[in-house]
């Protein structure tokens, strides 16, 4: 199952990476850039920081592959996709869900306390986004007012709870995962809002 995860979340980050390039307008190069980067970015971070070296797709070459395939996959049915309400949303979220299970299960798997496991999977499933938005020349979403990281991290808590109950792991996977996506579903829809905190002056230029 964990296997699983890990090829559903690429495929969405890579199809939510390659929709934003093209969106974009950038060239094929461009295109495969930002989908490998979405898509190994938070990933990459999270094995860095555990010291999981060399990284996971070094380790298994499968990954480009499939990377290659999906964006060539998304390249070919383009207008199909954007014909889905909210693509690279509907993408994104679902990597992000996927992701961060993946991120705090390896936090567990490394002997990690919980609140760092969280961590990690806020960092998995956010941070390929993150990358894809700076190198878009985009202020990341993690940063902006929109709930990106708060859902991650409630759905890495959520993990933790139900991981100590020892429930069935399909369980575990698949109710952290909706909570995920629910709560980006219902922020975008009501225009829920973390606050936002600005200086008296904010003229940034003096």
């Amino acid at each position: 199952m964990f296997n699983v995860l890990d090829i559903l979340g690429t495929i969405a980050f890579v199809i939510s990476g390659s929709l934003s390039a093209m969106h974009r307008k950038l060239d094929l190069f461009g295109i495969f850039i930002i989908a490998f980067v979405t898509s190994i970015g938070g990933g990459t971070i999270r094995d860095i920081l555990i010291g999981n070296t060399p990284v996971s797709w070094m380790q298994n070459t499968t990954t480009m592959y499939l990377i290659g395939g999906v964006t060539i996959f998304s390249i070919i049915f383009r207008n199909k996709l954007d014909y889905l309400k909210g693509s690279i949303f509907l993408f994104d979220t679902i990597g992000l869900g996927v992701f961060t299970i993946i991120g705090v299960e390896t936090g567990i798997n490394a002997g990690l306390e919980p609140i760092v496991s969280v961590a990690l999977g806020a960092t998995t499933g956010c941070f390929g986004g993150v990358l894809r938005d700076i190198l878009c020349n985009e202020i990341p979403v993690l940063f902006r007012k929109e709930i990106y990281a708060t859902a991650s991290i409630a759905g890495g808590v959520c993990f933790m709870v139900l991981y100590s109950f020892d429930l069935d792991q399909n369980i575990t996977y698949i109710s952290t995962a909706m909570l995920i996506i629910i709560i980006r579903l219902l922020v975008v829809k009501y225009k829920v809002s973390l606050p936002l905190f600005t200086t008296a002056n904010n003229d940034l230029t003096n």
